[in-house]
């Protein structure tokens, strides 16, 4: 049964984000949508709950059918209230007075616990915000699910309660979700959509299996493009020389079967359809300077505090060798990143046990870009970190996403995004042999992400890593230590960790 139908849509803003675009959701059906940053898929769910304009084509649901979309933004009207009383405002009044206790099961299912039920929502995580939004549309018992991003802010713990939930309590209801998360959308969901602004791509198949098959499509198309223009190209070639033929001899016949020649091409031309090639967000590069040090760093047997004293854990003896990716494993709170502050600590002579090559060139980034924070704008933040010209300052921005128009304005007004790779092109410009990477793919999209992994592995970088994401880990890491038990020991793979923390 067909619960909603999208025929023929398109939005066009300052550009069009998509067109002639055909989707239907059944019962059963669990959609990830994926596109990259700024290509419409907020705008795609945000209207087919009527939050937003199409420009042409129609949107038809089930009689009946109620549609919850958790977005990604809290509405200013929730900040004030309680986390409780922001689900409960997801009843209407006479539901609300009478059957609160609605609130209090949905809560439980999603493991909210209770010390943080009174709550002032502004004064929660992103994360609970974003478990609250997701509360607050199901207490109302929807038909069918959006969500958008709704692993943005969650640690793995919570992503796995997350997707234990979607395949347990809400395992009946359809869902549509838009994430970059890529081990997330394999785990909840059984059909993919690629949207793009023409000819998007429906698979019944999870995301990694529906990106092979989509990246074949691709190439094939590829391939027969280039067939066609040849082909094309070599009627041209024909023509020319029957055009000269034709005059030398006087023939109106040659010249007509010239003409046709060249029409034929034209009509080949006209039909072909060039390989689809994303509208880039901003390319990602780094470098890998090298060192000619053994070991870039080594820990000594120690304890790891914080700045009042109080231990977190104990490490063994570890290092760090040129070409090695490290990545930390660990719960929320255990330590992973006041140990890479220690490292960078190192890095100026601060710390007794661990200790770093004088070699070692550093590209630090934090998981909250605080590194873009005494900047005035973005090229400000080159100019100030590297000696290019104005002129070529503007071009590398333009090359990360960061177009001309805001380039002087405050980086406060860059989109998630844009800061992640502005921060990525400022650490490439340092020319460093070493980077120290918190969670560097926070509000990355997936093709940012698939560009990150290619330049650490490309340059064959080495690094110390904290990420969540499952798939940019298991993708770039050689190594592995894990924070458990109030110890750092070296760890074969992050696969038991994972399992562990999922739950």
């Amino acid at each position: 049964m067909t619960l909603i139908n999208l025929r023929n849509l398109g939005v066009t803003l300052a550009e069009p984000l998509f067109s002639n675009l055909n989707l239907t959701l059944d019962k059963g059906d669990r959609i990830g949508v994926v596109a990259a940053n700024g290509r419409g898929k907020s705008t795609l769910l945000a209207a087919i709950v009527g939050e937003a304009e199409t420009t042409h084509g129609e949107i038809t649901t089930a009689r009946g059918l109620r549609v919850g979309l958790v977005s990604q933004t809290v509405p200013s009207a929730l900040l004030g209230l309680t986390l409780y009383d922001a689900v409960l405002s997801g009843l209407d009044v006479e539901q609300a007075e009478t059957e609160s206790w609605r609130v209090d099961i949905v809560l439980e299912d999603l493991q909210v616990p209770t010390e943080l039920w009174q709550r002032p929502l502004n004064a929660l995580s992103g994360g609970w915000q974003r478990i609250t939004l997701l509360a607050r549309v199901w207490v109302s018992e929807p038909d069918v699910l959006l969500m958008d991003e709704p692993t943005n802010h969650l640690d793995l713990g919570r992503i796995g309660i997350l997707q234990n939930w979607l395949t347990t309590v809400a395992r009946g209801t359809p869902l549509l979700l838009v994430s970059h998360d890529r081990a997330f959308l394999d785990a909840v969901t059984n059909r993919t959509f690629f949207l793009r602004a023409e000819a998007s791509h429906m698979f019944a198949l999870p995301y990694s299996a529906a990106r092979d098959a989509l990246d074949e499509i691709d190439i094939a198309t590829a391939r027969q493009f280039e067939n066609e223009v040849a082909k094309a190209n070599q009627l041209r070639r024909q023509a020319a020389k029957l055009k000269n033929i034709g005059i030398n001899s006087g023939s109106d016949l040659l010249l007509k079967k010239t003409k046709k020649l060249k029409d034929h091409a034209e009509k080949i031309e006209e039909a072909a359809r060039p390989a689809f090639q994303e509208r880039s967000a901003g390319k990602i590069k780094l470098v890998n300077s090298g060192a000619h040090a053994k070991a870039f760093a080594t820990i000594e047997p120690s304890e790891i505090t914080v700045p009042d004293g109080t231990a977190l854990f104990r490490t063994e003896a570890l290092w760090i060798n040129p070409g090695d990716r490290v990545v930390v494993l660990g719960a929320n709170g255990t330590g992973k990143t006041r140990l890479l502050s220690q490292v960078i600590a190192a890095l100026k002579g601060d710390h007794n046990a661990i200790r770093v090559a004088p070699s070692v060139v550093p590209a630090v980034s934090d998981q909250a870009l605080g590194q873009l924070d005494r900047f005035r704008s973005p090229m400000d933040a080159v100019t100030s970190n590297s000696d290019v010209g104005d002129q070529r300052a503007r071009a590398l921005l333009a090359g990360a996403g960061v177009r001309i128009g805001v380039q002087e304005h405050a980086i406060s007004v860059l989109s998630g995004g844009q800061k992640s790779r502005l921060a990525m092109l400022l650490l490439r410009l340092l020319n460093p042999n070493f980077y120290i990477l918190d969670e560097p793919t926070n509000h990355l999209d997936i093709e940012g992400q698939e560009a990150l992994e290619y330049e650490l592995l490309e340059h064959d970088a080495t690094a110390l890593l904290v990420s969540h994401d499952r798939t940019f880990v298991r993708n770039v890491g050689t190594r592995f230590w894990q924070i458990e038990r109030k110890r750092l020991i070296e760890v074969d793979s992050p696969e038991a960790f994972f399992a562990a923390q999922l739950g």
